[in-house]
């Protein structure tokens, strides 16, 4: 008999075709699955929720004016605008080196890419506390760059400019690692096309190149400004923590806190967190329009 003949309501049961149960994704059992979720969901409340908590209510113990007025002393306030200054200069040149590495890597043959790849990398591999101990050493008075630097009247250790260094070498990976896999995938068919129907180099990249690959660009720039922001490790060693000079936000946090100033230190670590949640809140909407991008692609 067809398979598409629909029979009778009335024909007998073994004249119809047997229904095939629907398999099952997993084989594990209902409760592995449920006390799998709950170990997880407990992890994230004590490794995170709970902090969390635990950062913004002593933030607010002797309340929101307390906290509102720590956030007004003049250290605290210089640490805010030192380190959105250094986020702002440290992440557009990290974007510009990612987009040029990018470009590079993915649209080029050349000898030497893996080992420019694994380079790229060396800032996950290496600890920020002996980023910022290479690049005082470097810059220090006790090199020839460095005192030659400090001779003509250019500081760099234990002032602004070492800082922007320190947080560029340690975040530096973040647009070029968002934006490699992306180019790679896309190919170079498209700048082919426009560079053969003649169009310059520049109008390739803006036209062409830059529209697909704003998505994951703007996801990169995001991680990149996140961990700017919260650099501790190689800002600790080179700016030489002089208060209302080199201090940060996560440096003004460990101060106020070792000098029992709480709410000051709470509130700072409040607002340092809170930014980091915008960030995140921008990362995962960007991650859907990101994903619904490349199914789009996927089905044309």
């Amino acid at each position: 008999m067809p398979a598409d003949i629909a029979l009778p309501a009335s024909a007998p049961l073994s004249a119809r075709p047997p229904r095939r149960r629907a398999r099952r994704v997993t084989t594990e059992p209902g409760w592995f699955r449920a006390a799998l979720i709950a170990t997880v969901l407990t992890l994230l409340a004590l490794l995170l929720f709970l902090p969390l908590w635990e950062v913004f209510s002593q933030a607010l113990s002797e309340g929101f004016g307390a906290a509102v007025a720590s956030l007004g002393n003049p250290d605290a306030r210089h640490a805010i605008l030192l380190t959105l200054l250094t986020a702002l200069v440290a992440v557009p040149m990290n974007a510009a080196f990612g987009i040029a590495a990018a470009w590079m890597i993915a649209k080029f043959d050349f000898r030497g890419k893996a080992f420019l790849i694994t380079l790229i990398d060396l800032p996950f591999s290496v600890s920020p506390v002996v980023a910022g101990l290479c690049l005082t050493l470097l810059f220090g008075s006790g090199s020839a760059l460095g005192a030659f630097m400090i001779a003509h009247g250019m500081q760099v250790v234990f002032a602004v400019p070492g800082i922007i260094l320190a947080t560029m070498f340690v975040t530096f990976p973040f647009v070029a690692r968002e934006l490699i896999p992306v180019m790679q995938e896309q190919g170079r068919a498209e700048e082919e096309a426009a560079l053969t129907l003649g169009a310059s180099g520049w109008r390739t990249f803006r036209t062409v190149t830059l529209p697909n690959i704003r998505w994951a660009l703007l996801y990169g720039v995001l991680l990149c400004n996140a961990r700017a922001m919260g650099e501790f490790g190689a800002v600790a060693v080179i700016s030489g923590k002089i208060r209302g000079e080199t201090i940060t936000m996560p440096l003004m946090i460990e101060m106020s806190y070792n000098e029992y100033l709480t709410v000051a230190a709470f509130t700072m670590a409040a607002l340092l967190a809170s930014l980091g949640l915008v960030m995140l809140t921008a990362k995962t909407l960007l991650e859907w329009r990101f994903a619904d991008q490349l199914a789009a692609r996927h089905r044309h």
